[in-house]
């Protein structure tokens, strides 16, 4: 598959770009890798679209994410793009526990989204908290207090919901 032609062929709608990629990193006619290699190297409407791809393959097939990709989407949750931070998140809590012994990039970038003036990006960071948290790990406890602490500042309900029903789950 060239990613370049999809990407750029105006005549595909953009959901559909993003499941022509998806299936072909499930069907393993594309690796990971040279997606990443592509997104690094794009700007950042393109490189979300390549990461939102990378989020709906890893929600079917996690194991598509490799150390990393987790690492690209780790480092992407610093983009100033939202769309970059909230399909990086997703990705991150759709992964998370494939990578339990290497989050601390990963945690210390999501916790920085949780205080986003976005609120798709707080979202998406709460999503990937949530997930977080509930892997046994020993960052766990000290995730549960900065979870209470931002359950207590976030204005929205819907987030705080996330966050109470991943506490409530361990």
């Amino acid at each position: 598959m060239n990613i370049s032609l999809v990407i750029s062929d105006k005549s595909i709608p953009q959901k559909e770009k993003i499941k022509l990629i998806s299936d072909e990193i499930i069907k393993n006619n594309l690796h990971v890798d040279d997606l990443i290699q592509f997104a690094k190297t794009s700007k950042d409407p393109i490189k979300a679209t390549c990461i939102e791809a990378i989020e709906f393959s890893s929600k079917l097939q996690p194991s598509i994410v490799n150390k990393q990709c987790f690492d690209f989407v780790s480092n992407s949750l610093t983009s100033k793009a939202p769309r970059v931070k909230w399909e990086s998140a997703k990705v991150i809590g759709n992964t998370a526990h494939l990578f339990s012994d290497v989050l601390e990039e990963a945690i210390k970038n999501v916790l920085i989204n949780t205080e986003d003036k976005g609120t798709v990006v707080r979202w998406s960071a709460a999503f990937a908290l949530g997930e977080i948290v509930k892997i046994k790990t020993k960052h766990q406890m000290d995730l549960i207090k900065a979870i209470e602490v931002i359950i207590d500042r976030e204005e929205k309900n819907s987030i705080k919901k996330i966050y109470q029903k991943a506490i409530k789950i361990i």
